[in-house]
C-alpha cells in the first residue's frame, strides 16, 4: 500500500478511536501498527510523540521545552563542576593533614 501523510494521520486517529471504544486510556503505540505502517508514520512525522501531536491525539509539548532542556543541561554541568571542586578540596585537605 502507498502511504501519504493523510493516510498516516487517519490510521492514528482511527486507532485512537478504537482504543477509546474499548475503554483504553492510552495513546496508540507502535505495537498497534504493522512495521510498514510505523515506518510510514515516522517517515512523515518523525518521532512517535510528534506523530501523535500531528494527529491531535496528544497535546503538543509546551513552547518552553527548549528553554527547560537548556536549563537542565546547565544545572547538570554545575553539579559536575561542584563535585570536581569538592574532590579537589578534599585532596588538598588530606595533604594538609
Amino acid at each position: 500500500m502507498k502511504y501519504d501523510a493523510e493516510i498516516c494521520l487517519r490510521l492514528l486517529k482511527e486507532k485512537n478511536c478504537e482504543l477509546k471504544q474499548l475503554g483504553e486510556t492510552r495513546y496508540p503505540c507502535r505495537g498497534d501498527f504493522s512495521d510498514e505502517e510505523v515506518a510510514a508514520i515516522k517517515s512523515f512525522f518523525g518521532p512517535w510523540p510528534r506523530a501523535l501531536e500531528a494527529a491531535e491525539i496528544k497535546p503538543p509539548r509546551s513552547d518552553d521545552f527548549e528553554q527547560r532542556k537548556k536549563e537542565k543541561r546547565i544545572n547538570a554541568k554545575r553539579r559536575r563542576t561542584l563535585a570536581k571542586i569538592n574532590k579537589t578540596e578534599e585532596k588538598q585537605n588530606e595533604k594538609n593533614d
